[in-house]
């Protein structure tokens, strides 16, 4: 038996950092965005024994613990640790986590990675928890318990899945308002956008505590107050269908955003963007705290490919992604059905083998 659980990743279409205290918690924050099909994976093998053994398939690495043992934080994926904390998992098993970007790409990856196992394993525990509750548990794990400095958005747009506006007060008050967009508009808005990895790793925590150190400072926090009011205004006219008017306001969100800490974006980021709007671009962002990662372009159609051709040539590598609507899932596969060893099926004129060894 293997117990997997699977979160998606998400691209911010505004309202980013605003989500982070103490913004969040004083003047309340307001995040816009969707879920996409790149994921994060994790896969629970129940042993007999008391081993717990992780594997980190991006990373190549393998962590072992003993359940009669104490949890220790000690740098070695330690998300991992926090979550077997959380859980209170004291059988043997194996753990497989994969995820389908790198750490700081921009896309939430960790907080997913971190929804993906309290998905798994509380699918393996029988724990019923409601999306609210998950959000919640791997917020305070993440931010709380590991110190991890970020804000509320990762860990519930992996947990609820699909087009969310979320409004954040601080803990334990955060209001998901899914989003009842026409297909036509989102297939539309899909074909519009274009995800370009830039080849630069951020690290989120940095650049976060570089713009709460500034929240005081009167430009970044009026950039935070129109982060804010963009996030409401992005929403209005993505369910209106007004798609150009959307992506000039990623432009907007985007200018807005970098007076939030220099840190934000750097020269090689900056030119990137220029020459996408130079070729046709009407706006975008980087995506996540900043820094490097993903870079998210909104393009007409008609000027689409030229907008490509050109982050390409400049070393930019475009992504094949679309929309998830789906939240995090969990299953159980059956391994015995794996290991059949010959396939027989009766045909009209005789039966047929297939040797499987």
């Amino acid at each position: 038996m293997v117990i997997r659980g699977r979160a998606p990743l998400r691209v911010s279409f505004g309202g980013g950092g605003t989500d982070v205290a103490p913004f969040c918690e004083q003047q309340g924050g307001a995040i816009i965005g969707s879920t996409i099909n790149k994921y994060a994976y994790c896969s629970i093998v129940p042993r007999k024994d008391d081993q717990i053994i992780v594997h980190s398939l991006d990373f190549d690495m393998t962590v072992k613990y003993n359940t009669n043992e104490n949890y220790v934080y000690d740098g070695r994926l330690d998300l991992v640790t926090a979550a077997l904390k959380a859980m209170d998992i004291k059988q043997g098993c194996e753990v497989y986590l994969q995820c389908d970007a790198p750490p700081g790409s921009g896309l939430g990856t960790s907080s997913t990675v971190m929804v993906a196992m309290l998905t798994a394993m509380a699918r393996w525990k029988g724990i019923m928890l409601d999306a609210y509750a998950m959000a919640d548990l791997a917020y305070e794990v993440e931010r709380e318990d590991l110190k991890i400095d970020g804000g509320y958005q990762d860990q519930y747009a992996a947990t609820f899945g699909g087009f969310n506006f979320i409004e954040f007060h601080g803990r334990n008050n955060v209001v998901v308002n899914p989003l009842r967009i026409k297909k036509d508009i989102i297939h539309e808005l899909q074909y519009n956008l274009l995800l370009c990895y830039t080849g630069k790793i951020h690290v989120s925590a940095n650049i976060i505590k570089d713009q709460v150190q500034n929240y005081e400072k009167k430009d970044a926090f009026d950039a935070m107050c129109e982060v804010k009011a963009l996030a409401y205004a992005m929403k209005d006219e993505l369910l209106k269908g007004n798609l150009h008017s959307f992506g000039k306001l990623l432009d907007y969100g985007w200018q807005s955003k970098k007076r939030m800490s220099n840190k934000i974006s750097n020269p090689q980021i900056d030119e990137l963007y220029a020459e996408a709007l130079k070729a046709g671009a009407l706006g975008g962002k980087l995506l996540g705290a900043g820094g490097g990662g993903y870079l998210l372009m909104y393009c007409p159609y008609n000027v689409r490919h030229k907008v490509a051709a050109r982050m390409e040539a400049m070393g930019g590598q475009l992504a094949d992604w679309n929309f998830e609507l789906r939240g995090a899932q969990s299953w159980v596969a059956d391994e015995d059905r794996w290991q059949y060893d010959q396939v027989k099926v009766q045909m009209p004129n005789g039966e047929y083998c297939f040797n499987l060894k």
